[in-house]
C-alpha cells in the first residue's frame, strides 16, 4: 500500500496512523491472537470505540466478537451503539455455537442493556446454559442501571441459589443493591459468601458491606466490619461517620470524625463534612459545626459553590440557634438550589423569624428562577404553627393546593394539625384527620394531643393516645400519658391494667436528656443525673438557683405531672430535669456574657420554661433551648415563644 492510499484508508476508517500501518500487508495476516486482541483492547481503553469496531470489520474471521460488543456498548449514541450491535449480531449469528458463547452472549446481555432494552437483555442471558459470574453480574448490573434495583436482588438471589462464587466486583454490585433495598437477609449472605472466598479484606467489598449495615441501621455490625478494615479510605470513614449521624448517634459521629485526621490521617471529604454538620445540629454543637466545617480545604469557597454543603451548614446554624450566621452563609452563596432556599426558609421559621421567612418567599417568587415546591410550604407552615398564625396557615395551605397545585402530603396536614390544636381549635384539627386522603401517621395524632394537652381536653386526647399506641405500641410515653389521664379521672384500675400492659410487652421508658458543648467536648445530663465530675457544685448551684426563684414568687407546677410525665417523673424531681442540671453547669462552666446552649431530645415541660425564664432574669444571661419541637430564647425574664409552645 502507497503512503498516499493509506493516508485514504486512514481518513476512510478514520483510524490513527500507527493503525494504518498494521493493516498493511501481511502484517494483519502474521498478527498473532494476542497483538489484535491487545490493539483491540486499547482502542477501546482510549475512547477510541468506533474505531475498534472499523477495525474489527476488517477481520477474516469472528475471534474478537466480545472485543467488539463490548465497543459498541460503549459508543455515547445509544443510537449508533444499537445500530452497531445489531450488525455485530448478526455476524455472530455465524459462529457455530452462537448459541452456547457466553463471552458473545453476555457482551451482548451488556450492550443492550446500555440501550435500556432490557428485555432484550434478559433473552440474551436466557440463552446462556452455563451463566459464570460474569455473566450474573451483568444482568444484575443491567437491572440496577435501569433503576429496578428489586429485580437485581432477586436476580442475585437466583444467581446464589445456582452455585455461583463472587468475585469482588460481583459482591460490591450485590451489597449495593440489598442497601437500596435495605434488604439485610440477602446482603448479609452476600457478605458471608466473600468472606468464604476470602475477599472480604478487599476494601470496595468491606465498604459496601459497611454501607450495607450502614442503611439498615445495624450500626454495631457497620463499625465491627470497619474496625476490621486493615486500609480504611476516606469513603469508609466517610460513610461511618454519615452513619452514625443518620442514624441517632451523633456523638459517636462527630468522635470518628475527628478521628478521622487524628487516627486516620485523612482530610475529609465535603460528604463527611456534611454528616459531621447533620451531628452538630442534632446536638447543638455551635463550635464542633465551625471546626467540623473549617477542615476543608478552602471551605469558604467550596460553600459558596457547593449547595449541599451550604444546605447542611444553613441547617447546622439554624437548629444551633444562630440564625445570624444561617442567614450570612445563605446571602454569600453563589449557587442557591430550591433545597438551600428552604433551609433558610425552614430554619427562620424554627427560630421564631416568620416574617422574614415569609419575607423570603416572596423574594424567591419575584427572582423568577425559583418557584416553591412543596417542601417550601413546609417551612411556610411550622413558621405559622410556631407563632399561632393560623389565617396564614390557612392561607398557606389553600394557596398550595389551589395556586401551585401542590397536593398535600401527611407532613401538610401534620403542620395544619398542629397549628389548630395548638390554637386550641381541637374540633376543627380533629375534623381535619377525619378528612384527610391518606391514613394519620403517629405525628398527626400527637399534634392533637399536644393541643389536648395545652386546653386539657381529655376526653380527645384520651381518643389520640388509644391512636397513638395502636401506631407505636412501643412508645412509653403514649402509655404513660393515657395512664395518668385515667388517674386523673378516678379510674384508677384502667390505669393499672394499662401499666400492667406497659410491663407485659417489655414496654421503657425513653429517658429525657439534655446536651451542652464546651471547649469541643459535648457533656450530656438526664434527671437526677449525679455522674458529672461537678455535680455536687450543680446541685449547689441549683439549690441556690431555687431560693432565689421563690423569692420571685416561683411555686413547682406539679401539675405536669400529669400531661408531661413521658419527660420526667414524680414532683421531687422537678428542680433536677435533665435541662435545669445542664443549664447549672453551664453557668458555672462559662463567662457570664457567653450566651448558653441547650438542646433537650423531648419536649420542655412549663415548669422548666417557667423555671428558665427567671433563671435568665437572675442571672442576666440569654439561654437557648432547643426541644424535640422548637426553639426558646430566654432573655430578662421572657421567651420568645411567648410561652406558646
Amino acid at each position: 500500500m502507497s503512503g498516499a492510499a493509506a493516508d485514504a484508508a486512514r481518513r476512510r476508517l478514520l483510524l490513527p496512523p500507527l493503525t494504518v500501518k498494521l493493516l498493511h500487508g501481511r502484517l494483519l495476516r502474521l498478527a498473532d491472537h494476542t497483538s489484535l486482541s491487545l490493539l483491540l483492547r486499547a482502542l477501546s481503553s482510549a475512547g477510541l470505540h468506533l474505531h475498534a469496531l472499523r477495525l474489527h470489520s476488517l477481520l477474516p474471521n469472528l475471534t474478537f466478537l466480545p472485543l467488539a460488543l463490548k465497543a459498541a456498548s460503549r459508543l455515547p449514541d445509544h443510537t449508533l451503539s444499537l445500530s452497531a450491535g445489531a450488525q455485530l449480531h448478526a455476524r455472530s449469528l455465524k459462529l457455530p455455537t452462537h448459541s452456547t458463547n457466553p463471552h458473545v452472549l453476555t457482551s451482548l446481555l451488556s450492550l443492550y442493556a446500555k440501550c435500556g432494552l432490557l428485555r432484550d437483555a434478559q433473552k440474551a442471558f436466557d440463552e446462556i446454559p452455563y451463566p459464570s459470574t460474569v455473566s450474573w453480574t451483568a444482568l444484575i448490573t443491567a437491572y440496577m442501571d435501569a433503576g429496578r434495583v428489586h429485580e437485581a436482588v432477586r436476580v442475585a438471589r437466583k444467581a446464589f441459589a445456582s452455585g455461583m462464587r463472587p468475585d469482588s466486583f460481583t459482591a460490591v454490585r450485590v451489597l449495593t443493591a440489598c442497601a437500596r433495598v435495605t434488604d439485610l437477609v440477602t446482603g448479609e449472605a452476600v457478605w458471608r459468601a466473600a468472606q468464604q472466598e476470602g475477599i472480604s479484606a478487599n476494601v470496595f467489598v468491606a465498604t459496601a458491606a459497611l454501607d450495607l449495615y450502614v442503611k439498615c441501621g445495624e450500626m454495631e455490625k457497620a463499625r465491627a466490619v470497619f474496625d476490621k478494615m486493615q486500609n480504611k479510605d476516606a469513603v469508609a470513614w466517610g460513610a461511618m461517620v454519615g452513619g452514625y449521624a443518620s442514624n441517632g448517634h451523633p456523638r459517636e459521629a462527630l468522635e470518628l470524625f475527628f478521628a478521622m485526621q487524628t487516627q486516620g490521617g485523612m482530610t475529609p471529604e465535603c460528604y463527611t463534612v456534611v454528616g459531621a454538620l447533620s451531628a452538630c445540629a442534632r446536638l447543638g454543637a455551635l463550635d464542633l459545626g465551625r471546626q467540623a466545617v473549617a477542615m476543608l480545604p478552602h471551605w469558604d469557597e467550596e460553600v459558596l459553590d457547593n449547595p449541599v454543603l451550604g444546605t447542611a451548614l444553613i441547617d447546622m446554624y439554624a437548629k444551633c440557634g444562630s440564625t445570624h450566621e444561617a442567614w450570612t452563609v445563605f446571602q454569600q452563596m453563589r449557587k442557591r438550589d430550591i433545597i438551600v432556599w428552604n433551609a433558610m426558609i425552614l430554619g427562620l421559621g424554627m427560630t421564631g423569624h416568620e416574617k422574614i421567612a415569609f419575607a423570603l418567599v416572596g423574594q424567591m417568587e419575584k427572582s423568577g428562577s425559583m418557584t416553591p415546591n412543596d417542601n417550601t410550604f413546609i417551612g411556610l407552615l411550622c413558621s405559622c404553627t410556631h407563632t399561632g398564625l393560623v389565617k396564614d396557615g390557612r392561607r398557606y395551605f389553600r394557596n398550595m393546593t389551589q395556586i401551585y397545585r401542590i397536593s398535600p402530603r401527611i407532613e401538610h396536614y401534620g403542620c395544619m394539625v398542629d397549628l389548630l390544636s395548638r390554637a386550641g381549635l381541637l374540633e376543627e384539627a380533629h375534623q381535619l384527620i377525619k378528612d384527610m386522603p391518606m391514613q394519620p401517621n403517629a405525628v398527626i395524632w400527637g399534634a392533637l394531643l399536644g393541643g389536648c394537652k395545652i386546653h386539657r381536653d381529655t376526653d380527645l386526647a384520651e381518643h389520640a393516645l388509644k391512636q397513638l399506641i395502636l401506631l407505636e405500641p412501643w412508645n412509653s410515653g403514649n402509655y404513660v400519658m393515657l395512664s395518668n389521664i385515667y388517674s386523673n379521672s378516678g379510674r384508677w384500675e384502667d390505669a393499672a391494667k394499662l401499666r400492667l400492659k406497659m410491663k407485659e410487652r417489655g414496654v421503657e421508658k425513653v429517658p429525657a436528656a439534655s446536651w451542652v458543648e464546651l471547649d469541643g467536648k459535648v457533656h450530656e445530663f438526664r434527671v437526677g443525673d449525679k455522674s458529672h465530675p461537678l455535680s455536687d457544685k450543680i446541685y449547689e448551684k441549683l439549690d441556690e438557683l431555687g431560693m432565689e426563684m421563690k423569692i420571685l414568687g416561683y411555686k413547682p407546677t406539679t401539675e405536669v405531672v400529669m400531661f408531661d410525665i413521658e419527660d420526667e417523673e414524680k414532683e421531687h424531681t422537678l428542680v433536677h430535669h435533665s435541662e435545669k442540671i445542664a443549664i447549672a453547669f453551664s453557668l458555672l462552666s462559662t463567662e457570664p456574657s457567653e450566651t448558653i446552649r441547650v438542646t433537650k431530645n423531648l419536649r420542655v415541660c412549663s415548669d422548666c420554661h417557667t423555671a428558665i425564664k427567671l433563671i435568665s432574669r437572675i442571672t442576666n444571661r440569654e439561654i437557648i433551648v432547643r426541644d424535640n419541637n422548637r426553639f426558646h430564647y430566654f432573655r430578662d425574664g421572657h421567651c420568645s415563644c411567648n410561652d406558646y409552645w
